[in-house]
């Protein structure tokens, strides 16, 4: 059965509303319901004021609002509250690991394991990172581990990189361009403790539920912006376990930081790691998409898209001259996240998206932010939310086809 669910939820999206174009670029960001908007418009308003600054009632209604946001935040992901960390988005979040808990704790020798072909805000931090260690005389070692042709990590490529001295392996939970799920679970009881495994769930938050009990998580980041949020604002969970682990990476004011005899002393989470005034219109948004969400069902969400995922793959076998990249059309079973990518035959991916942009196709083209993809590997990303129908998936197949023979015929 088909999901009528884009038809219905599409009005309250005024950038949609009165709109002749096709969205399918929600992996880079989501359109935002009136309710978000509405959030940071309040913020701008009415009672503006900063939180955990001041006594009176305004500074105290944000600072209880931001707080109660907190909890919300962890229980959607299945945390408690002092282990969710406001930042400016996941690609700051990522950061924050690195700064805060790297420069601490690791040593000369040890490994950290990251798939080289990951998100850029999953790859360059970690590079960074053994760069500034390296000019205090610490060599770390960053191991590449592989994907399979579904898109999804190799376990067993992991299985054989991982040694006595990792520390740390790093992971998208929902790739970004090959729209693979990847949850380590075949790694369950096979690691030592000490290994802390990071997830990036920039794709996967707000698309299908996200449990970092279940993940096994000690990090995970969050982007407001591609789960119907404002840009500039993320999530950091932290475990309990390595809040010990963490050094501040952003001391200032309300940073969790205190002077004593020209010395630093720290408190606890989650201050430690938020210092500086917090972008509060967008944690005020995030409190306002994840009601969104809540009131649209994430079962429902992640249901509908997987019917249009489906439907795009079926539609786009039929087009001459598409070849897939990994994920869900390499699947063995009928799996979809929102996220298909492709190449055409005979056409850049930039001129695709140009041609389709001309006939109101809005996709993504281009490396997709992969570190080092050369030009010619170079891909179209469709990436379907709450708000896109099955008819646009429709209109999209075909408006492809008739590109495909342009090309075939010129």
């Amino acid at each position: 059965m088909q999901s009528a669910l884009g038809t219905t939820v599409r009005a309250r999206f005024p950038a949609l509303a009165a709109a002749d174009e096709v969205y399918l670029d929600s992996a880079s960001t989501t359109q935002k319901p009136i309710s978000v908007i509405s959030a940071v418009d309040r913020y701008h308003t009415s009672q503006t004021a900063n939180a955990g600054r001041g006594t009176y009632t305004w500074a105290n209604q944000i600072t209880r609002e931001l707080g109660r946001i907190r909890a919300r935040t962890a229980a959607f992901i299945g945390a408690d509250a002092d282990e969710v960390i406001f930042t400016a988005g996941a690609t700051a979040a990522l950061n924050a690991v690195a700064l805060a808990w790297g420069l601490r704790n690791l040593e000369d020798g040890d490994e950290i394991l990251f798939h080289p072909r990951d998100h850029a805000s999953n790859v360059y931090p970690w590079h960074r990172l053994a760069g500034t260690l390296a000019r205090f005389g610490v060599r770390i070692t960053l191991v590449p581990y592989s994907a399979n042709a579904l898109g999804e990590v190799d376990i067993a490529d992991i299985l054989a990189k991982i040694s006595p001295r990792t520390r740390l392996i790093t992971v998208s939970h929902l790739h970004h361009t090959f729209g693979a799920l990847s949850t380590l679970e075949e790694l369950r009881g096979r690691l030592d403790e000490s290994v802390l495994l990071c997830f990036d769930c920039s794709q996967s938050a707000g698309h299908i539920p996200v449990d970092v009990r279940v993940l096994g998580a000690d990090f995970a980041v969050l982007s407001a912006h591609k789960m119907f949020g404002s840009p500039g604002t993320g999530v950091l969970y932290c475990r309990r376990r390595v809040h010990d682990m963490l050094d501040p990476f952003l001391p200032g004011g309300q940073s969790g930081v205190s002077l004593s005899q020209g010395e630093l002393h720290t408190t606890g989470m989650p201050d430690l790691l938020e210092g500086g005034t917090p972008n509060i219109p967008g944690i005020l948004a995030l409190g306002a998409a994840l009601d969104f969400i809540d009131d649209i069902g994430l079962q429902a969400i992640a249901s509908h898209n997987r019917e249009l995922t489906l439907r795009l793959v079926a539609g786009l076998r039929t087009v001459a001259g598409v070849r897939f990249l990994p994920g869900p059309a390499a699947a063995p079973c009928d799996v979809g996240y929102g996220i298909v990518s492709f190449t055409l035959d005979g056409a850049t991916a930039s001129d695709i998206g140009f041609a389709l942009s001309a006939h109101g196709f809005l996709v993504r083209t281009g490396a997709h932010c992969i570190p080092g993809t050369p030009d010619d590997e170079e891909s179209v990303r469709v990436s379907t939310h709450i708000y896109n129908t099955a008819e646009e998936i429709d209109r999209f197949v075909n408006r492809l086809e008739m590109l495909a023979e342009e090309i075939g015929g010129t």
